[in-house]
């Protein structure tokens, strides 16, 4: 199998990358104003592709072993090199869990699962940067239209 994208630089410091489904991604540099900016970087988006690509396992195994969450949050730390090139040496997935019954045993396996066997981009990551995976419950009746909002 293989994945083709293709980036158009737009002028500046800015590109267009065409995605194999696509869609289309805008990149910009951290030097633009940020404020006005809406395209994505490069560095924060490859720990957004591990966020996404261990959620997508994650959600699929919880589904497969039918357990019940309300909430479900990863939130992913880079660390960058101080030196040039720069790059992720330390890596932090954090996976948080909400619920009233949270089956802790299961919902541990399906991180395992994906830290170890499924996520490709957790796999890409290991070859060079140190990974720290850790898994929060938090156990407690959801009071709220929008789960999302309480981690």
């Amino acid at each position: 199998m293989h994945h083709k994208v293709e980036l158009f630089w737009r002028g500046e410091e800015t590109f267009d990358i065409h995605l194999p489904d696509g869609n289309t991604l805008l990149v910009q540099t951290e030097s633009l104003d940020t404020f006005s900016s809406k395209g994505l970087r490069p560095k924060p988006l490859m720990l957004a592709s591990l966020a996404g690509c261990t959620a997508i396992d994650v959600v699929m195994l919880m589904k497969k072993m039918r357990l019940e969450v309300d909430a479900f949050k990863i939130c992913v730390i880079g660390e960058l090199t101080t030196e040039h090139p720069k790059f992720y040496r330390k890596v932090e997935v954090q996976y948080h869990f909400i619920g009233a019954n949270l089956d802790v045993e299961k919902l541990t396996r399906c991180v395992k699962l994906s830290e170890e066997k499924y996520c490709g981009v957790m796999h890409m990551f290991r070859q060079f940067a140190q990974l720290e995976i850790d898994i929060h419950m938090h156990t407690k009746e959801v009071q709220s239209d929008n789960p999302s909002k309480l981690l």
